[in-house]
C-alpha cells in the first residue's frame, strides 16, 4: 500500500530567490513532486495506478532525502501530508459565500413541484437543464485555493462560520495540494463532502470496541469526528475520502454552468461524485434518481438521496436563495432503510438521569450498508403498544443518523415461545429502587451514585452549556473514570497535572490545558451550575428560571415545593424534582463540597430578572420554519425577554413564530386557534412598537 503522507518535516515554504541549492536539484525536486502527485491521483482517485507501490516508495524516499538535505520543500509536496503537532482548538473560519443547506423532497411528485416552482420563478414553460448526483451522507467541506495552492479547509459549521481543519484535510490522499493542468484562478472555494466508506467504518468500529472505546453511530459521525480531531495524526490513520461537487467564492476565472465547473474539477484532478448526469426536463431527472437508488446498494459509501441542481449559473443567480436555502437546488431523500431480523435479547439500559431504556439485541442484519445489531425500544409503553417480545421477528428501520428502531412485529412468525419483557423493580446496575414518573412513561433509578449514570453525569457537568470544561469530552471522561481518577464530578476539581501525565495521550501542554480549563470553570453563573447538576426535568431554560427567582445557590437549600410552583411556567414535574433534589442530604453535601473547592457562582439573571417585568413574561412561543437567524438564536432572544420557547405546539402556546416552510406545527396551531406571527412581527413586539399582545 503506497502512502502520500510519510515523513515528518514541515518547514516553512521556501522563497526560491533565497536558496542556494543547484538548479538541477531544484528541478529534480519539482519533477518528483509533480510525478508523485500524479501517481497519488491515479491511485486514490482513479484507482488505476501506472507504477508499482515499491517504485512509488523509492521515488518518495528519494524526494524526502533531497528535501531534508537541501531544506527545500514545496507546499504541494506529498511529504506535507503528515499529521502536525496537536492543536489546542479548532479556529473559526468565516465563509466568503454562505454554505447553504438544501430543501428536501420526499417523493417524485415533490421533485416535480420543485421544477414547477423553478419554471414559475423564471416565467418559462421550457424544460430546464439539471445536473443530478448522489447525495453523500458525510461532512460538508470547503477547500480554499489561492493561486492554485491549498490555503485553507473549513467545515460548514452553521453555514456562515465553520472550523479550520486544514491540517487534517491534507491527510486525505485524494485532496490536491496544488491545482494543475487547468486555468488557475486567483482564489476559489471548492465544496464537497468528506466521507468514510462503509467497510472502513465497520473496521474502525471493530477496532474501537477492541480498545474499549465507544463505537461511532454511522459513517457520517465517524467522518465528522475524524476530520475535527485536534491531533491530525489520528485523522491520518482514518481512511477518509472526498467528493467535490460545488463552488463558493471565486476570483480570476468564470464558469457558465455546473457541468462546465465539474469538467474543470475533473481536469484539475479533484475527486468527483461516483455518478453525475446532465439532463433536461423532469422525466429525465427522475430516471436518474431511480438509477442512483438502484445502484445505491452497490455504492461503497452511505448515500441518503440525490441532489438536483439547475445547471446554468446565470439561472441560479436569477433564482437566488430563500433565507438559508437556494431556490435552484433540492435534495431528494430516499425512503428509510428497513430490514427483517429477530430479537435475541432485551436489556434495561440506564442513562445519565437514571432513565431506564429497553434496548433490543438483534440477530445482526445489514440495513442501508450498515450492520445493525441493536435497536432502542424507547420505553415500556412502546413495547406494550407494539407487543414486542424476546424472540420476535421484527421489522427494523434505520433512517439517516437516527438510532435503529423497531417498526413492527411480524405476528405471523410467532411460535408461542416468545417472552415478554417487563419493567424492572430495581436498577439493573446498582440495585436502587426504580420509580415511574407520575403520569409519564419513563422508569428511573433514584440512586444518585449509580455507576451507570456516573460517566454521563460527569460528561454533562463538563459540557459546553453547563460548566464548559474544554478538553473533558466523552473520551477523556471515560479514560479518567476507568483509571479511577474521576468517579464523580466533584473529583474533577481534585485532578493533578502529574496524574494526567501518567495517562496515554496526555503531554505537558494538553495536561496543563485541562487543568487551566477546570480552574476557569470555577467562575460560573447560577443558571449554568444548576443545569450542570443534571437535575431531572431541569434543562437550560428551567435552570434560568430558577436563577431569576433565587439570588444565591444557598437560597435553594431545603426549598419547599410550594415556593417553586409559584414560579410561572414551572410545572409539577419540575417542581417535584427540584424540591426533592435540594432536600436530599447527600445532594446538599455534594453542593457544599463543590462550593468549598473555590467555585464562584454569580447570578446576573437574578439582577436582570428582578429589576422589572419583561414584555414576554408568562408567554410561551414556538418557533418553526427557516428564519433570518438560527432557531436557537430566536429562542434565546424570546427567553431574554422573559418568554418560554417551547419545542412543540400545545394549548398553552401563546404564539407560533413562522418562518419559511413551517411544516406540521402550523396546522396544529390553526386547529387549536393559536395566533401566528412572522419573524418581523416578533421583532416589532420586542421593540414595543405594536400592541400585538
Amino acid at each position: 500500500m503506497r502512502l502520500c503522507r510519510k515523513g515528518g518535516i514541515t518547514p516553512p515554504l521556501q522563497d526560491e530567490a533565497m536558496t542556494n541549492i543547484p538548479a538541477d536539484i531544484k528541478h529534480e525536486i519539482e519533477k518528483l513532486v509533480k510525478d508523485l502527485s500524479y501517481h497519488c491521483y491515479r491511485y486514490y482517485v482513479l484507482d488505476s495506478p501506472v507504477i508499482s507501490d515499491s517504485e512509488y516508495d523509492r521515488q518518495y524516499r528519494h524526494l524526502k532525502e533531497l528535501e531534508e538535505k537541501y531544506d527545500y520543500v514545496l507546499p504541494d509536496s506529498p511529504t506535507q501530508r503528515v499529521g502536525a503537532p496537536p492543536l489546542d482548538k479548532l479556529e473559526k473560519v468565516q465563509h466568503t459565500e454562505p454554505m447553504l443547506s438544501l430543501d428536501n423532497a420526499f417523493s417524485h411528485d415533490e421533485v416535480r413541484e420543485f421544477d414547477a416552482r423553478v419554471r414559475r420563478f423564471l416565467k418559462s414553460d421550457e424544460d430546464v437543464e439539471y445536473t443530478v448526483e448522489p447525495k453523500y451522507d458525510g461532512l460538508a467541506m470547503e477547500l480554499t485555493y489561492k493561486n492554485g495552492i491549498l490555503y485553507k479547509a473549513s467545515t460548514r459549521g452553521d453555514g456562515y462560520v465553520g472550523e479550520d481543519v486544514t491540517v487534517n484535510i491534507k491527510t486525505i490522499k485524494a485532496v490536491p495540494l496544488k491545482i494543475e493542468d487547468v486555468d488557475i484562478p486567483e482564489e476559489i472555494d471548492i465544496r464537497g463532502e468528506v466521507y468514510m466508506d462503509i467497510r472502513e467504518f465497520e473496521a474502525l468500529n471493530r477496532e474501537r470496541e477492541r480498545e474499549g472505546e465507544p463505537a461511532f453511530a454511522n459513517p457520517r459521525n465517524a467522518a465528522a469526528g475524524s476530520i475535527r480531531q485536534l491531533d491530525s495524526s489520528i485523522t491520518a490513520k482514518r481512511k477518509l475520502h472526498l467528493a467535490c461537487y460545488g463552488i463558493g467564492a471565486v476570483r480570476g476565472i468564470k464558469f457558465q454552468s455546473q457541468w462546465e465547473f465539474t469538467k474543470w474539477l475533473e481536469k484539475a484532478r479533484f475527486p468527483l461524485p461516483v455518478l453525475m448526469k446532465l439532463v433536461k426536463g423532469m422525466d429525465s431527472v427522475i430516471n436518474v434518481i431511480k438509477e442512483i437508488e438502484e445502484k445505491r446498494k452497490d455504492f461503497s459509501f452511505e448515500a441518503d438521496g440525490a441532489v438536483i441542481k439547475v445547471n446554468d449559473f446565470g439561472l441560479q443567480k436569477a433564482l437566488g436563495i430563500k433565507t438559508r436555502e437556494p431556490r435552484w437546488a433540492t435534495a431528494y431523500k430516499f425512503p428509510a432503510h428497513q430490514g427483517t431480523t429477530r430479537i435475541n435479547e432485551i436489556i434495561a439500559s440506564v442513562g445519565r438521569t437514571g432513565t431506564i431504556t429497553p434496548v433490543a439485541f438483534l440477530e445482526p442484519v445489514r440495513i442501508g450498508g450498515v450492520t445493525v445489531s441493536r435497536s432502542t425500544l424507547h420505553n415500556w409503553d412502546e413495547i406494550e403498544r407494539k407487543d414486542i417480545r424476546i424472540g420476535d421477528t421484527v421489522v427494523v428501520e434505520r433512517a439517516g443518523d437516527v438510532i435503529p428502531h423497531v417498526v413492527a412485529v411480524m405476528m405471523e412468525h410467532r411460535t408461542g415461545k416468545e417472552k415478554q419483557f417487563t419493567p424492572p423493580d430495581e436498577c439493573p446496575v446498582c440495585g436502587s429502587a426504580v420509580e415511574r414518573d407520575e403520569g409519564g412513561v419513563a422508569f428511573r433509578c433514584i440512586g444518585l451514585n449509580c455507576p451507570a449514570q456516573v460517566q454521563q453525569r460527569i460528561g454533562h457537568y463538563a459540557s459546553r452549556a453547563a460548566m464548559d470544561i474544554e478538553g473533558l469530552g466523552e473520551k477523556n471522561v471515560e479514560r479518567l473514570y476507568s483509571r479511577g481518577l474521576v468517579k464523580h464530578f466533584v473529583d474533577i476539581y481534585k485532578l493533578k497535572k502529574n496524574e494526567l501525565l501518567e495517562l496515554p495521550r496526555y503531554a505537558e501542554k494538553s495536561a496543563q490545558n485541562l487543568i487551566d480549563a477546570i480552574e476557569k470553570s470555577k467562575q460560573t453563573t447560577l443558571a449554568r451550575f444548576l443545569y450542570s447538576l443534571g437535575i431531572v426535568h431541569v434543562g437550560e431554560y428551567a435552570a434560568k428560571l430558577l436563577a431569576r427567582n433565587f439570588k444565591d445557590l444557598e437560597d435553594l437549600y431545603h426549598v419547599k415545593a410550594e415556593r417553586i410552583i409559584e414560579i410561572k411556567q414551572m410545572g409539577e414535574k419540575i417542581t417535584g424534582s427540584v424540591s426533592h433534589f435540594f432536600n436530599d442530604p447527600g445532594n446538599l453535601h455534594t453542593l457544599k463540597t463543590l462550593t468549598s473547592m473555590g467555585l464562584n457562582i454569580s447570578n446576573p439573571d437574578y439582577e436582570t430578572g428582578s429589576s422589572e417585568k419583561r414584555p414576554f413574561e408568562g408567554m410561551t412561543f414556538v418557533v418553526t420554519g427557516t428564519m433570518p437567524k438560527s432557531r436557537k438564536e430566536v429562542e434565546e432572544l424570546i427567553e431574554s425577554m422573559g418568554g418560554h420557547a417551547a419545542g412543540s405546539v400545545s394549548k398553552s402556546t401563546n404564539y407560533l413564530v413562522l418562518g419559511e416552510d413551517p411544516g406540521s406545527k402550523l396546522q396544529k396551531a390553526q386547529s387549536l386557534g393559536i395566533k401566528t406571527i412572522s419573524y418581523d412581527e416578533l421583532m416589532i413586539m420586542i421593540k414595543g412598537e405594536d400592541r400585538l399582545f
